[in-house]
């Protein structure tokens, strides 16, 4: 994209963070995320809570609250009938109706291909507002959601995984990073992003550029959902996994004898991933106890920030 010359945009797309902030006045911002994808579960209206629910992740990564939302969708109305549309959209408002907020309308067009997605609009203090350039040397890093829904995702539309594992993984995708932001909001944290489409190392890669830092990640202390790791020995994993590891390669030392299975899954596309936190080292044991206290999904100290290096990622076994 074009540069954008504008004293009151705070975050725009140079630095490939969650959201645009943009100033309104010398306290407050307006920011603002759009996101949407194809379905990856069969059921219509679990497929509205997922898109809902990873929408509103790219406000909390931002250390926002979200103020309302706008519904954007693809719909193959001469395949599929009208009442997928209404499930999607009622999964959709459900969802954000849990986050405290409404669905005020939107736009659908015709396409040969089911999509579906928010538009998300927070207005929030400056001051309280965490980006993904904010991580400084010395910082531990804390993740709050396990990995591998994406292996999981490929195993549903290869139609090998259980109704049990389809069913826990889209309760996963469904919840909300809401509480995972209130902690972090509540202890005070230097930078944030979430883990979505480019996995844990594609989105620590753009916050340690953004930053200009290099981290240290310990494989060993990275959750990951058991179940995933089947598929991803066996090689049934989405293609984004082979991309994202091909990209994110050249910035990456590895350590010897680290297996390529478990670098597979660092780069795990996840679709409304959890939050990675950098956090200063003596605020770590109160944000994972107020994580813990939250119930949040996962609250895993997985490895640290460090100074700029020539490799941008360390990952030890």
């Amino acid at each position: 994209m074009p540069p954008v010359h504008d004293p009151n945009v705070l975050v725009g797309a140079d630095t490939a963070d969650d959201c645009a902030v943009y100033r309104v006045n010398d306290t407050h911002a307006i920011v603002q995320s759009v996101d949407f994808f194809t379905p990856i579960v069969d059921d219509p209206y679990t497929f509205g809570q997922i898109a809902a629910a990873n929408s509103l992740s790219d406000i909390y990564a931002m250390g926002a609250e979200p103020l309302f939302a706008l519904s954007i969708m693809a719909f193959p109305q001469h395949s599929l009938p009208l009442s997928v549309m209404s499930e999607i959209m009622r999964g959709g408002v459900d969802k954000a109706k849990e986050a405290g907020i409404s669905v005020l309308g939107g736009h659908t067009i015709e396409d040969s291909e089911l999509k579906y997605g928010l538009v998300v609009t927070a207005y929030a203090e400056i001051e309280k507002i965490r980006a993904n350039d904010g991580a400084r040397p010395g910082d531990d890093l804390v993740l709050t959601k396990p990995l591998g829904v994406g292996a999981i995702s490929s195993a549903i539309q290869r139609r090998i995984a259980s109704e049990a594992l389809i069913e826990k993984a889209a309760t996963l995708m469904a919840t909300l990073n809401r509480d995972a932001a209130l902690a972090m909001g509540e202890v005070g944290v230097h930078g944030v992003t979430d883990v979505t489409g480019f996995g844990l190392l594609g989105h620590l890669l753009e916050m340690t550029q953004a930053s200009k830092v290099s981290a240290e990640i310990f494989a060993g202390m990275v959750p990951a959902m058991e179940e995933a790791w089947e598929f991803v020995r066996k090689g049934k994993i989405p293609a984004a996994s082979h991309t994202n590891l091909k990209y994110v390669n050249p910035h990456i030392r590895y350590d010897n004898g680290l297996k390529r299975d478990t670098a597979l899954m660092l780069v795990d596309p996840q679709t409304a991933g959890g939050l990675l936190i950098a956090v200063p080292p003596d605020r770590t044991g109160q944000l994972i106890a107020r994580l813990q206290e939250m119930k949040t999904p996962a609250a895993s100290h997985i490895g640290r920030i460090t100074e700029e290096q020539e490799k941008r990622i360390i990952v030890h076994v």
